[in-house]
């Protein structure tokens, strides 16, 4: 069956209506959502009962780098600074010398164990030596994973800000196998250009970001969230475009966002949290579409003993060195170990040496297809168990104290006070979001002489307004009051 423009949309939508209700029950067998949206693909391809031909790797690059943006922009805009920041080091850590690391000791024994060159196997290495933030946010978060210690915002910073260092190294070792004459040192200043030009954009293109966002005065408030993704694809195409590395700018863009007072913040991160699940699963049923199984069947074998290497040697291997100076107990390294999920970013990555057409690329990409799925297959379905066995899970009771505590962040608090907005107020006739108010507190209401006004970020606040404010606890409504310069 060959796509047309008559067919596309209908059975577009087909399989992705097919692959919501699949994913709906798909966890009641133990089976990773994720991974049943590939199988879904792989169904309707070539090799599958639907046949639909699909043998283009340029338009599945095209379409996995679009859904990483916005993967890795809805995962940067939920990290919540707060619990980040004590382990910011680890993360940095195990997104950059775990990668690095994780990458060489596989490179290492694929050299070994086939006929790959070095640069080949180093190549292929690094493809798969990011855990994907795809696999590890919609895995972690539909089983509501509650760990001990931190370990959690550890292993979401990890998975969202590890994929640029290994798209360096793809790109990197890409172009020592395209260019054998080179030597490995010429590597080092794109990756210095690439991370650092990545690193200062994300933080540039984020405060003009806000800027932009809080200045501009939209008429609908429909708008926002499609001026947050027209900033999202300025940011990551800019960046790209002056060297630098795109997916890191618009992590760091994103977290940025997230943690910044921003109008109609609730809209954008809403309507950011369906288009990174719709991009998933388009991205998911891509890769299944490319993918032919009669190709990949020959490589299970050599698949199976790099993905053992990967799960049991390589990634506790990059975890524990990475993380040696600093202080953990071994059952958390371990964990972290264990949750060293590959997905899609992978097969997205192996789409560059298909393109470059080196000799090797076909092997590479089905070898790359069963790691993914067998990283998933193993690791995904077993997060739950051996957080249990490694003690690392927090009890049931915590869990749902844990549960409580979020859902009072989201909704009315537990203290409420009215406050009077006087004419040498430092708020009067400011934007809400001018305010900085404190994280733990809302203006649920706002009095306006004899009706209720129910506030958002462009509210302009006027003298004799009464502000009905909800707080988490007593004590921050000293700092509503400073706030308020009262």
């Amino acid at each position: 069956m060959n796509l047309t423009i008559e067919n596309i949309l209908l059975v577009g939508s087909l399989l992705l209506l097919v692959s919501i209700i699949a994913g709906k029950t798909s966890y009641k067998f133990g089976v990773p959502t994720l991974l049943l949206f590939l199988v879904i693909g792989m169904l309707a391809g070539s090799d599958g009962v639907i046949g639909i031909r699909f043998d283009d790797p340029k338009l599945a690059q095209f379409i996995g780098i679009v859904s990483l943006n916005f993967i890795l922009f809805s995962g940067g805009l939920d990290t919540n600074w707060t619990s980040v920041k004590p382990i910011l080091r680890e993360g940095i850590a195990l997104s950059t010398f775990g990668v690095l690391l994780t990458a060489i000791s596989l490179g290492s024994f694929v050299w070994f164990v086939t006929d790959f060159t070095i640069y080949e196997s180093l190549l292929l290495g690094s493809i798969v030596s990011s855990t994907d933030a795809a696999a590890v946010f919609s895995i972690l978060r539909s089983k509501s994973l509650a760990l001990k210690n931190n370990l959690r915002p550890t292993l979401e910073l990890e998975s969202g800000s590890n994929d640029p260092m290994a798209y360096v190294l793809t790109i990197a070792f890409l172009t020592l196998v395209l260019n054998q004459d080179q030597s490995f040192t010429s590597i080092i200043p794109l990756f210095f250009q690439q991370m650092i030009l990545g690193g200062i954009a994300g933080f540039g293109f984020g405060m003009l970001s806000k800027l932009i966002i809080n200045k501009i005065k939209l008429d609908f408030e429909g708008l926002y969230p499609v001026l947050v993704i027209a900033l999202m694809f300025i940011t990551f195409s800019a960046t790209d475009f002056l060297g630098g590395n795109g997916f890191l700018a618009i992590y760091i863009c994103a977290v940025y966002l997230g943690n910044q007072n921003l109008i109609h913040k609730k809209t954008i991160l809403k309507m950011f949290d369906g288009l990174a699940w719709l991009m998933q699963i388009v991205l998911f049923l891509t890769l299944g579409l490319l993918v032919f199984p009669s190709q990949v069947i020959p490589y299970i074998g050599v698949g199976l003993l790099i993905s053992l290497f990967l799960i049991v040697i390589a990634r506790p291997l990059g975890v524990f060195l990475s993380l040696i100076f600093f202080k953990m107990k071994l059952r958390r390294r371990f964990y972290i170990s264990w949750v060293g999920l590959r997905g899609a970013v992978p097969i997205v990555f192996a789409t560059y040496p298909l393109l470059a057409g080196i000799d090797k690329a076909n092997m590479i990409f089905s070898i790359v297809f069963f790691v993914s799925v067998s990283s998933v297959l193993i690791q995904g379905t077993t997060l739950s168990i051996v957080a249990k066995w490694l003690n690392v899970a927090l009890p049931e009771q915590a869990k749902k104290l844990t549960a409580t505590d979020l859902l009072l962040s989201e909704n009315p608090k537990a203290e409420m006070k009215e406050i009077l907005i006087t004419s040498d107020c430092f708020a009067v006739n400011r934007k809400v979001v001018e305010l900085s108010f404190p994280k733990n507190a809302i203006i649920a209401m706002i009095k306006r002489d004899d009706s209720y006004i129910t506030p958002n970020g462009s509210t302009i606040i006027e003298e004799k307004d009464t502000l009905i404010v909800l707080a988490d606890r007593p004590s921050i409504f000293d700092e509503v009051y400073k706030t308020l310069k009262m």
